[in-house]
C-alpha cells in the first residue's frame, strides 16, 4: 500500500499575511491564515515546504483565497473538508456556517439554531474559536448578540476588514 501524501502549501497575500493549506488529494485537512506582515521567507503559493511545484486543487484554491482577500466574490462551497474529527453537532455547525451567504452575518445563537440546537451558542463560539478552515468555514460572519464579537488573536479590526470585503459594516 502506498503511503498517504499530505501536502502543506504556504502562500503570502501582501497586505494581509500568509496562509498554510494542508490537503490530502482533493480533501482539505486544514487551512490557517496568519494575519500580519508578510515575511520574505514565505514561499510562493505554488510551492510546498520542500520547494516542489504543486498544482491541482491546492494552487487553484490558493488563488481563490487570494481573490477573496482582494474583495472578489469567491465561493468555497465545493471545497471538500475533512470533518472526521467533528461530533455530529460540530459537523452541523460547519455545514450551517458554510451556508451563510457572503455579505450576511449571524449571531452565535442563530448559528446554533441553524445547526439544530438553539441553546448552544457557546458551543458555536467554541467551534469558531478553533476553526481549522479559515475562510472556507467563514467564522468572520458570526457576531455576538450585542456587537461584533471577537476574532481570536487576529482581533476585531481584522474581522471588520473581512466583513467590509463583503459589504458588511459593523
Amino acid at each position: 500500500m502506498a503511503p498517504v501524501a499530505i501536502v502543506e502549501t504556504r502562500y503570502a497575500v501582501p497586505g494581509w499575511g500568509f496562509g498554510e493549506l494542508w490537503r490530502q488529494d482533493e480533501v482539505v485537512l486544514a487551512h490557517d491564515f496568519h494575519f500580519g506582515p508578510v515575511s520574505d521567507t514565505v514561499p510562493d503559493a505554488r510551492t510546498d515546504r520542500s520547494g516542489d511545484v504543486r498544482g491541482g486543487q491546492g494552487g487553484e484554491l490558493i488563488g481563490r483565497f487570494r481573490a477573496f482577500l482582494h474583495g472578489e466574490d469567491v465561493s468555497f462551497a465545493d471545497v471538500v473538508l475533512d470533518v472526521e474529527w467533528a461530533t455530529p453537532f460540530q459537523g452541523a455547525l460547519v455545514e450551517a456556517l458554510r451556508a451563510v451567504p457572503r455579505g450576511e452575518v449571524v449571531s452565535y445563537g442563530e448559528l446554533a439554531a441553524l445547526a439544530g440546537r438553539p441553546r448552544a451558542a457557546r458551543a458555536a463560539g467554541a467551534l469558531c474559536a478553533a476553526n481549522r478552515f479559515a475562510f472556507v468555514v467563514p467564522c468572520h460572519r458570526v457576531v455576538a448578540g450585542q456587537g461584533i464579537g471577537g476574532y481570536g488573536s487576529a482581533g476585531v479590526e481584522v474581522k471588520r476588514r473581512l466583513l467590509a470585503l463583503e459589504g458588511v459594516e459593523l
